[in-house]
């Protein structure tokens, strides 16, 4: 089985990608192309909206071997060992599973040591607000190596002590509008050669509350669906909504 989800298959690989983050793709810009790297940075945002995605382009950006513009290239052996998630210097931790202080030494003792393959040896830690209160005293903000970046994704970050945020470069990506989301798909199913009625998008589009992910995953149900072009009545019926003239035919009645 080699099919991939849409969400997975056309996640972003670079800066230009990302969709409807502009600022915060301009800040981490800047501050690769200046050299003023911050030892840490925290992502926070609602599901779907690409915290770990822009992680992701991050570590890549600054263990590719020829950037271009300030982007990674996408096809040196460090951009494709990192998009596979074998790269033996980026490390990524989902604090959901690993939540206690055991798990995060684990995985930070080998952090003093330089980096065996690329610039900078990175931790990527998933929903770290749901490490416990003694993990987050083991990650070591404070004075970290010259060569370790930490890059902490949240989607809670009221939940992640002071001492922590403090010592952050804090990013805050925002829930993406519906008409960005409904050109996106539009991209996405005519790349993929699937039928569909702007109207269908709309509905989807709006249905995913701002998540992208969401977006993607409820455009696979809906090609499911339809087993064809995805059509507005067919959106609507996957979805469970209402024809709006059915509700206006009630109110005039």
């Amino acid at each position: 089985m080699n099919h991939l989800v849409l969400a997975r298959k056309w996640r972003p690989k670079k800066f230009a990608d990302l969709v409807g983050q502009d600022n915060t793709v301009k800040i981490l810009q800047n501050i690769i192309s200046s050299g003023r790297l911050h030892h840490a940075y925290l992502l926070t945002g609602t599901r779907g909206v690409g915290k770990t995605t822009i992680a992701r382009i991050i570590a890549k950006a600054l263990n590719c071997l020829n950037p271009e513009a300030n982007e990674p290239c996408g096809i040196c052996d460090n951009c494709r060992q990192i998009d596979i998630g074998r790269f033996v210097d980026v490390i990524e931790i989902d604090a959901a599973s690993n939540t206690g202080v055991d798990n995060i030494r684990e995985v930070l003792e080998n952090s003093q040591y330089a980096p065996s393959s690329g610039k900078y040896k990175i931790y990527i830690i998933d929903e770290v607000h749901m490490l416990s209160k003694s993990a987050f005293n083991a990650i070591t903000l404070e004075e970290p190596p010259a060569h370790v970046v930490f890059i902490l994704a949240t989607t809670d970050p009221h939940k992640v002590p002071i001492t922590i945020l403090s010592r952050c470069l804090q990013l805050k990506l925002r829930n993406l509008a519906a008409p960005e989301i409904e050109h996106y798909l539009a991209k996405v199913l005519t790349s993929e050669a699937v039928g569909f009625e702007t109207e269908a998008l709309e509905v989807i589009a709006t249905a995913a509350s701002g998540s992208m992910r969401d977006a993607l995953s409820l455009t696979d149900q809906a090609i499911a669906f339809a087993n064809g072009t995805i059509t507005l009545s067919i959106s609507q019926q996957m979805l469970g909504i209402s024809d709006n003239g059915s509700i206006i035919a009630l109110l005039q009645a």
